[in-house]
């Protein structure tokens, strides 16, 4: 268990490999505020350093999982110096999210709406319950949601993600599931153990593997085909180097169960 008080804007746990961070503030719908934000920057920079953390999650607490930007505080400060520390400092955030070596898996337990669908687009991996609702809804405001866009775009299929963007309008969990915005939709009761039942299929895989495999995955996709699987030749031809790699490919060769895995 990290040092971090009940009391702070997030908790953070760890076990087994998992480290899973709450987001605590659940009278204010988890808005990412500057404060929210920055304690999730500064956790998984800190675990992005941690060989003992195999996979991340990230949670919410109260009725939703992140109701997005904390507009109350925004509306103190709307100066365009201001406004534009805060959506740098989230995009910041959401690089982050792909740049931490673990997978981090999104565990939705309610309404992710704006950047908080965001936060769910640009996580690795997703599981909700039956009762989540999915929503860029900025633009019945009057502000379109430009940076939430930027994920959502990378999960769902063009005119899926258009209206979801145009119009503003909720979309259920299995329509969610449906679009690619997550990987599973679970009872609620079930919802915690699906998440640990995930993560812990990671975490018996080869840390260097996984590794290797979560940097590629993100890389590729914004290059062309070529450079892309020139790319991916590369990382492969490192990873055959690992001694994971190499033990891993013995005992299947020579129909051994697989070895412990050592490299991080």
């Amino acid at each position: 268990m990290s040092e971090i008080t009940e009391t702070a804007v997030l908790l953070r746990n760890d076990k087994d490999g998992i480290a899973t961070l709450t987001m605590n503030r659940g009278n204010k719908f988890n808005a990412l505020s500057t404060e929210l934000m920055s304690a999730l920057q500064d956790q998984l920079e800190a675990i992005a350093e941690d060989p003992a953390v195999r996979v991340v999650v990230i949670a919410g607490n109260g009725k939703a999982f992140c109701a997005g930007h904390d507009l109350l505080e925004m509306q103190k400060d709307p100066s365009q110096k201001a406004i534009h520390q805060i959506f740098s400092q989230c995009s910041r955030l959401m690089l982050t999210l792909t740049r931490v070596p673990q997978p981090i898996i999104a565990r939705i337990q309610g309404v992710a709406a704006a950047a908080g669908c965001q936060l769910v687009a640009q996580c690795d991996l997703a599981i909700c319950v039956e009762e989540a609702r999915f929503a860029t809804s900025g633009v019945n405001l009057g502000l379109f949601c430009a940076t939430p866009m930027v994920a959502v775009t990378r999960n769902l299929p063009r005119k899926q993600a258009m209206e979801l963007l145009m119009t503003g309008d909720m979309i259920d969990a299995p329509t969610a599931k449906q679009y690619g915005l997550v990987n599973r939709v679970v009872p609620a009761r079930q919802l915690d153990h699906e998440i640990q039942a995930l993560a812990q299929r990671i975490t018996c895989k080869s840390a260097a593997a996984v590794r290797y495999g979560k940097q590629l995955f993100y890389t590729q996709l914004e290059h062309g085909l070529e450079a892309a699987y020139e790319q991916a030749t590369e990382v492969m031809t490192s990873n055959m180097q690992t001694h994971d790699a190499q033990a891993g490919i013995e005992a299947f060769l020579n129909k051994q169960d697989l070895p412990d895995w050592q490299d991080k």
